[in-house]
Parts: C-alpha cells; structure tokens; sequence
C-alpha cells in the first residue's frame, strides 16, 4: 500500500488539504497528515484540523509521497521550516513523489525542486522564481512533480495524485463514485 504524508501549517487552505487527504483515503491509499507542531491547525478559513501526527515523528517514516496544501499564511509556514526544507529535497533525491498546490509550490521552488521543470500555481506565487517553466493549466507533472492552481482545483489536483500512485483504473472507479 502506497503511503502519503500531507503536511498540515497553521493558516493553510482547507479545501486543499481536506480534499487531497479524502480522495486519498477512499483510493485505499494510507494518509498520515502532519502538523509542524503539536498543536490543532487553525486553517484559513477558521476550520480547526487535528494532525495524526508532527512532522518531527513522521520525517523519520518512509513515504512514496509528501503533499502541501497552500493557503496563507500556511504557505510561509511551510516555506520557514528547515525541516521541510530538507525532507522534500531528500525526497525528491530518492525519486520520491512530491505534490503541492495553491501557493505551496513556491515551497518547492524555494527547495529548489521546481528548476528547470513546469509547474502551475495560484497566478503569481512562483513570480520570484524565473527558472520555473511556469504554466496555466489546472494540474501540472513534471517528473516525480504535481502541483496545482488552487482551491477550485483540489479534486483535480487530488484525482492526479490517486493516478500516480495507483493508476488509471482506481483513479476512475473513486472519480465515479464521487459522481463528478
């Protein structure tokens, strides 16, 4: 069974993390959810979401994928912390799968992961970063990348993730049962 870590920061986008996590979870895909901290996340929009655990326990797990939600000031959270930093760097290394949508993908290119590669994101949170091969569609790969435009991409961007872990197929069967 594939694993997946979502990374939870206080002021991240709810629907994306939500999202992500339940479209996951009903491919038959083990989610862990992590916060920086132990402490409940207060999402952007006042949602209070409860990590499974913290980042500190789970950069020593091995997982297939790590994904961030965006959302501010969720995003500069995730982008300030060393230790996330050098997790999807690691990950990245070992051919891992790293995923981020909203504004989150400025986390990967902060990372340095986005050089040279597409990605998309919500309009102008990767304008800092010129070596990104910057694009409009609703869900960008690039390699072992996914990234996403934002809250109204989240089921797309979700639907792209269950795809590259565990195919076509069971990406159609949970599309369906979702009535989309």
């Amino acid at each position: 069974m594939h694993k997946v870590l979502v990374l939870l920061a206080q002021g991240c986008e709810e629907i994306e993390a939500v999202t992500t996590i339940d479209i996951l979870r009903r491919a038959g895909i083990e989610v862990t959810s992590a916060g920086l901290d132990d402490l409940p996340v207060l999402a952007s929009r006042g949602v209070v979401l409860l990590p499974d655990t913290t980042l500190d326990l789970a950069q020593h797990q091995e997982f297939d994928m790590i994904v961030l939600p965006g959302g501010q000031p969720g995003t500069d959270n995730l982008r300030a912390d060393k230790r996330l930093i050098a997790l999807l760097q690691q990950m990245a290394q070992q051919g891992k799968y790293v995923a981020a949508i909203c504004a989150a993908p400025s986390v990967l290119a902060a990372a340095g992961l986005l050089d040279g590669r597409k990605a998309t994101c919500y309009p102008t949170c990767l304008d800092d970063f010129p070596k990104v091969n910057l694009q409009t569609a609703a869900v960008v790969e690039d390699g072992n990348i996914t990234t996403s435009r934002g809250p109204g991409t989240a089921m797309d961007f979700a639907l792209a993730l269950v795809e590259r872990l565990a195919g076509k197929a069971k990406r159609q069967e949970v599309e369906a049962a979702l009535v989309r």
